[in-house]
């Protein structure tokens, strides 16, 4: 696997910045699918109808038309939340990342680079809480492209960004997780982040049962830690 090296964002990278996004985003719609499979209220669903159809029908044919339509239709049920937080974000904090991310201090945006090639990608911005005191980043927008996984590469951008927070003076990085994102909670895991709650970022998160996981994690006044070195990058 050739090496990389992780730099701030430039313009030119917009494209396989977007590549990245789009291709992780697609990748979680196969998972949240055999998630809402497994749903008590979509097997009863997936069985109830569909016998309840033959038992007034007395046929099979439609019945089993039935099972086919309400498959597809949760299919594309698992593919729509991937599909809106992605044409948010691209309406929203990424239709222009240099303006966003790169034109003020406390904020900022990286890409991994190899062989010329954008192949992972992070974020992070000022928290908008103005209840807190407390100076708070968050972590955005964490892909890595799949296959350049397995080098440590999702380690070594959130460590660059703990490391920024902790030079520009933040007292705590925050981010959040689908709960089908596992590795990823891992990941964070091994740097120290700890939950906070769970919270559904909109209905369609809750009606197919995937709440978000929020986690934080407390800048130390030395130097940033290291994530252990085992386990499987993202």
């Amino acid at each position: 696997m050739a090496p990389y090296h992780i730099r701030k964002y430039q313009e030119n990278d917009r494209k396989g910045v977007l590549d990245v996004f789009s291709a992780g985003l697609i990748e979680y719609a196969p998972t949240t699918f055999r998630h809402i499979l497994k749903l008590p209220r979509t097997l009863v669903l997936l069985l109830g109808g569909p016998l309840t159809i033959f038992l007034v029908s007395g046929s099979w044919v439609l019945p089993l038309m039935t099972s086919l339509a309400l498959l597809v239709v949760l299919r594309l049920l698992a593919k729509y939340p991937w599909t809106e937080y992605g044409v948010r974000a691209l309406n929203t904090d990424m239709s222009d990342i240099t303006k966003t991310y790169l034109t003020e201090q406390g904020s900022c945006f990286w890409v991994a680079e190899s062989e010329a090639q954008v192949v992972g990608m992070v974020g992070c911005l000022p928290a908008e809480n103005p209840a807190l005191r407390r100076k708070q980043l968050q972590l955005l927008h964490l892909f890595v492209a799949l296959e350049h996984r397995g080098q440590g590469m999702a380690k070594a951008l959130v460590r660059t960004v703990l490391q920024f927070a902790h030079d520009q003076g933040y007292s705590e990085v925050i981010l959040s997780t689908s709960a089908l994102q596992h590795s990823a909670q891992g990941l964070y895991e091994s740097f120290g982040f700890q939950k906070m709650h769970r919270l559904y970022y909109s209905l369609i998160w809750r009606v197919i049962a995937v709440p978000g996981t929020y986690f934080i994690y407390h800048l130390p006044t030395s130097q940033v830690p290291q994530a252990p070195q085992q386990g499987e990058d993202l």
